[in-house]
């Protein structure tokens, strides 16, 4: 996400490199590549002129401290223009009313229907709601019975009506049965196009009268760019919405929709996808998509998505477990999954400030840990309890069933047990004891 446009902006802030002051001649320069960089990745052309003349006006308006390199202080510029060209600050989801309506909206293929779902399972699990949802897509093939294995997946409950071609009565019949069951919220996913078609069009607006939703929310798909502000100015017309949702974030996507959006139909942008898995859903913070698009990381969404899988009570096992040096390869693998839960590698990696550029070109693998899994579930589980007895012929048999080398087993163990060490060490300083140092090797007499 952002690569390419991360990259050429670093590289228009370089021309100011070494420039004892900013100039209307540098600065000149510089902007006409961070509007070659905006073009290139997909951003609306009005847009992006209006950006560069904005930050050409601060920058020149600013007086460079001793302390303050040129080419510095211009990224301080572009981020805070970027930070607002986004939005400036995260906006909340109404969750108003007894039920409060959700109603979503968009093409065909955006992924309404999957982000339907992660929306339930974050307000389910995060917010402590009970939401229902309602498949009101009566048109494409399978949509009920997409919906429908979402909600079984997620053990939230999915209204529908398989008989019925009306999704103006399904979705008032919906709203009727969550106030009966005592659902508080109620997330209605309706049919897209691959165009926009005015009989559609009509048929959200009834839905949209017929149940009055405190939300309606337009579902787009990142990866169309330009195509995707020009479908949001169509449905903003018709629709009124209240915010918009990026999907599909994680792919290949130059990002010109979520830079364009917030200014050509003057509505927030609340969520993004970022993966398929039923979490892999953010709540959109500009200043923090700002930080990462410079290339700055985004630590704070980092240490959010560590703390979602926190659990207190098994830490404190778990710190009971390394004080007495009982960490296993249970724990091993426990802390694994908790891991894997948290997104993508190499978006989660890229989050860490500095480490963007530098794996920008690695193809990070998000079955790295699969190697490690098949070794951990070779072992019985006395060898899993007890490492301490994996010996030579041991090893050789969990090579066998895990389809890994000796030397892949070998170098598990040997990490494990630099681990286990790492935190028994962190454990004694915690309790007030200096951690044992590695002795050094003596130096030969001369």
């Amino acid at each position: 996400m952002f690569e390419n446009l991360s990259e050429r902006l670093d590289r228009s802030f370089k021309l100011l490199k070494g420039e004892g002051r900013i100039t209307e001649i540098n600065v000149a320069e510089t902007l006409k590549d961070v509007r070659r960089a905006l073009l290139d990745a997909d951003v609306n052309y009005i847009v992006a002129k209006q950006f560069t003349d904005l930050v050409k006006e601060k920058a020149l308006g600013q007086n460079v401290l001793t302390s303050v390199r040129p080419g510095e202080l211009m990224v301080k510029i572009v981020h805070d223009e970027l930070a607002t060209l986004m939005g400036g600050h995260s906006v909340d989801i109404n969750l108003k009313g007894s039920p409060a309506i959700i109603l979503m909206s968009g093409l065909q293929g955006s992924g309404k229907t999957t982000f339907s779902g992660k929306l339930a399972n974050m307000l389910k699990s995060k917010q402590g709601k009970h939401p229902m949802l309602v498949a009101c897509d009566v048109y494409r093939p399978a949509a009920i019975q997409q919906l429908m294995i979402l909600g079984e997946q997620l053990q939230v409950p999915v209204y529908s009506e398989p008989d019925s071609k009306n999704p103006v009565e399904i979705a008032r019949h919906a709203v009727a049965e969550a106030k009966t069951k005592g659902h508080d919220v109620v997330i209605i996913d309706t049919a897209g196009r691959l165009a926009i078609d005015e009989e559609m069009m009509r048929e959200i607006e009834a839905i949209k009268a017929a149940v009055d939703p405190g939300e309606v929310l337009f579902v787009v798909d990142s990866m169309t760019g330009q195509d995707a502000v020009n479908t949001a100015k169509e449905f903003n017309t018709r629709l009124d919405f209240d915010g918009v949702v990026l999907t599909k974030l994680d792919g290949d996507t130059r990002g010109g929709a979520a830079l364009s959006i917030r200014s050509v139909v003057d509505k927030p942008i609340k969520f993004v996808g970022t993966g398929e898995k039923m979490e892999a859903i953010d709540v959109f913070h500009p200043e923090r998509m700002a930080d990462r698009i410079l290339g700055m990381g985004d630590i704070v969404s980092l240490v959010e998505r560590a703390q979602e899988q926190y659990d207190e009570r098994e830490a404190r096992k778990l710190e009971e477990k390394i004080a007495k040096n009982q960490f296993d390869f249970n724990d091993f693998l426990a802390q694994i999954h908790q891991i894997k839960k948290m997104g993508n590698l190499k978006e989660l990696a890229s989050m860490i400030p500095g480490v963007g550029k530098a794996i920008k070109d690695m193809d990070i693998d998000d079955d790295a840990f699969k190697s490690i899994e098949a070794i951990i579930y070779s072992m019985t589980p006395e060898e899993r309890s007890h490492p301490s007895i994996l010996n030579g012929q041991r090893r050789k048999r969990i090579a066998t069933g895990s389809g890994t080398s000796i030397q892949e087993v070998n170098r598990l163990i040997t990490q494990f047990d630099q681990t286990r060490k790492m935190m028994k060490n962190i454990q004694g300083f915690k309790g007030g004891k200096m951690p044992k140092m590695p002795r050094m090797p003596k130096m030969p007499r001369r």
